[in-house]
């Protein structure tokens, strides 16, 4: 790592003519690796002596963020000069900051995940921290440290040991991003709302993160957040004075003691919305490394929820796992009585006929583990020995239900959980509200997370060409994918492929199906050998609301999905992904109203290379398939 040091002196500035004007030792330009992204910081000052801190992001040497306002809000610390003028005590705390040095490095390596969409991840960026204190108290110091990738750009302030003010209270970071006129957002209110395609005026209420972005030029965009581990949930709300600005909007204030930082603010941009999807490691690279020593007992895998919850049907979903080559059954909530009850105890069986230590015993004879249920009640009361109890009856997951989420108070419980759940080697599955935020590098027993509307709630096809561009630049979420269940909004084959798009480490199958439904379609192959993590992802065509086709690769075997939104669509397909020179059998799966079975959908097989081009037809919320294996020589 190289560092170089700049020192800035104090500047007087000439303020008759302009209301604000540049500091210029204090702007300083950081561009991303591969020089397509250029991150400018500097500040202003106004005629009445005070300063602001801007800053904005260009791509391609096209504007991404205009000229945007960084700032935060405290309720302590106040400036003298605040106190004398009885200004409210919770504005301007960055009014009176002076840069006092800069301090630029770089980063070049990669690091391997316990698993991913991906084997190996790269963790390039040039980074620049800037250094700064109160002019009038300068016992409070604070930095801005940037970070830029060739993957986008992330900014967060640094509060470094201060022993004579330890304690702060983050009461807002009013940081802005303005985006260039006719942006439009893709508005959700909350993690598990519908979407709408919303220009940057009007909004009904502040949107979730992490929100994309359709810029006028064709661009696409996204922010988002990482790192948000010790802090409150920011989401986005529309600024009511600067036209096209959105501003960050934290859900409680945040009381935390020195050193600290905040959660890193996370730009990214592309000229198609699926490089950003292939550029979500960035959140990744963003956290702590694994505080996990031994991660042999992570185990990915397919998993399929018990819906009638008795020792017989139990039997059944093992013996269907090991059938259609699912590594895990779940026992979803109430097998331990009223989920939303203190007086439950999570450690005890309350239903009838259900011997759980036979079951655990059952499915390990035949190689599937199980999953449990526990609610909030059960976590917040049982869980300094709830996770060791588990462990001594073989469970190798909890789902946790109806967690709070958004909080500084509920955030640093949940991190809490997971550091709990590993020291007892058990696995991790969050449902409802919450979002991950790149915190499985640091606690890969973090398996997915829910935070997304998916068929617990049966959505549209429309819905679910919006989620890869959206919901899943977090990383892992458990969508619940169904086959059998009559309220399916869509074709057979479309759910099949979102196996293929939809990344989950733990992938749920067959969510409200029971063994019974089933009679072995042909086409249950293609979930049979499907894996849950990935060597190589490749987003080859799509748009957000419209259609996707995604590759993914395992090994030497490739899966591709396709889907379309609520209309019939016909597109190309290119097999240039593949490697040059070589022969592959492909499988293909489409909807075919001509099949006999109830499912309709057709498997054929054929020959493809890397020169192979297909055209799909795809029906109203249809879609496609391909499981893909080198021929043998």
């Amino acid at each position: 790592m190289k560092q170089v040091f700049v020192t800035i002196g104090f500047l007087f500035l000439f303020t008759q003519v302009f209301s604000q004007q540049l500091i210029d030792s204090t702007k300083i330009s950081v561009s991303s690796p591969d020089k397509k992204y250029v991150f400018t910081f500097y500040q202003k000052q106004h005629t009445d002596g005070t300063r602001t801190m801007f800053y904005k992001l260009d791509y391609k040497n096209q504007p991404v963020i205009l000229e945007s306002v960084l700032d935060i809000q405290l309720d302590n610390n106040l400036s003298e000069r605040a106190m004398a003028l009885k200004v409210d005590k919770h504005a301007n705390w960055c009014e009176n900051l002076v840069v006092k040095k800069i301090v630029t490095s770089s980063v070049n390596s990669s690091w391997k995940p316990v698993y991913g969409e991906r084997n190996i991840i790269t963790e390039n960026y040039q980074a620049a921290t800037i250094e700064m204190v109160k002019d009038d108290n300068p016992i409070y110091p604070v930095s801005v440290e940037l970070r830029v990738y060739n993957e986008g750009a992330a900014f967060r302030f640094f509060f470094p040991e201060n022993s004579k003010g330890t304690y702060y209270r983050i009461m807002n970071e009013n940081t802005s991003f303005t985006f260039p006129s006719g942006t439009k957002a893709w508005h959700h209110s909350w993690a598990q709302a519908p979407y709408k395609l919303l220009p940057l005026e009007n909004w009904p209420d502040e949107s979730e993160r992490p929100l994309m972005l359709e810029l006028p030029n064709g661009m696409f965009a996204c922010l988002a957040e990482a790192q948000m581990v010790d802090y409150a949930r920011t989401k986005f709300k529309l600024s009511k004075e600067k036209p096209n600005t959105i501003l960050t909007s934290m859900y409680t204030p945040a009381d935390l003691i020195s050193p600290f930082a905040t959660p890193w603010r996370v730009i990214m941009a592309g000229e198609t919305a699926g490089e950003l999807v292939q550029n979500n490691d960035l959140i990744l690279n963003l956290n702590q490394p694994s505080k996990i020593t031994d991660q042999s007992w992570i185990k990915p895998g397919k998993i399929m929820r018990v819906m009638t919850q008795t020792t017989k049907d139990a039997y059944e979903n093992i013996d269907f796992a090991v059938k259609h080559n699912l590594q895990y059954i779940l026992f979803d909530w109430k097998w331990y009585g009223p989920a939303f009850s203190f007086s439950s105890d999570a450690t005890k069986v309350a239903i009838p006929d259900f011997d759980l230590p036979a079951i655990i015993n059952y499915g390990k004879e035949k190689g599937v583990g199980v999953w449990l249920y526990c609610n909030l009640q059960g976590l917040y009361a049982q869980s300094d020995s709830l996770f060791r109890v588990y462990n001594s009856w073989g469970v190798k997951g909890v789902k946790f239900g109806f967690v709070q989420a958004g909080s500084h108070r509920w955030t640093t419980w949940i991190e809490e959980m997971f550091k709990k759940a590993a020291e007892n080697k058990i696995m991790v599955n969050v449902h409802d509200d919450w979002r991950q935020t790149g915190e499985q590098r640091t606690w890969p027993n973090l398996m997915t997370a829910e935070g997304i509307r998916g068929n617990e709630e049966m959505p549209d096809a429309t819905h679910n060409t919006v989620l890869p561009f959206t919901r899943y630049m977090a990383g892992a979420a458990d969508y619940t994918l169904c086959y059998y269940d009559k309220r399916i909004k869509t074709t057979h084959a479309h759910q099949l492929a979102l196996a293929a798009i939809y990344y989950s480490p733990i992938q749920t199958l067959y969510w409200y199906d029971k063994p019974a439904m089933s009679a072995d379609e042909p086409e249950l192959e293609f979930w049979d050998k499907i894996p849950t993590t990935w060597d190589e992802t490749k987003v080859l065509q799509g748009a957000p609301g419209q259609f996707i086709s995604t590759a993914r690769r395992k090994g030497e075997e490739w899966f591709v999905g396709t889907i379309t939104n609520n209309e019939a669509r016909t597109v190309q397909l290119k097999f240039d992904f593949l490697p040059k020179g070589k022969k592959y059998t492909a499988s293909f799966y489409s909807d075919d109203d001509n099949v006999s079975t109830k499912t309709k959908v057709k498997v054929e097989k054929k020959q493809v290379t890397q020169s192979t081009v297909i055209t799909i037809q795809l029906k109203a919320s249809g879609g496609h398939a391909i499981w893909i294996t080198p021929e043998k020589k």
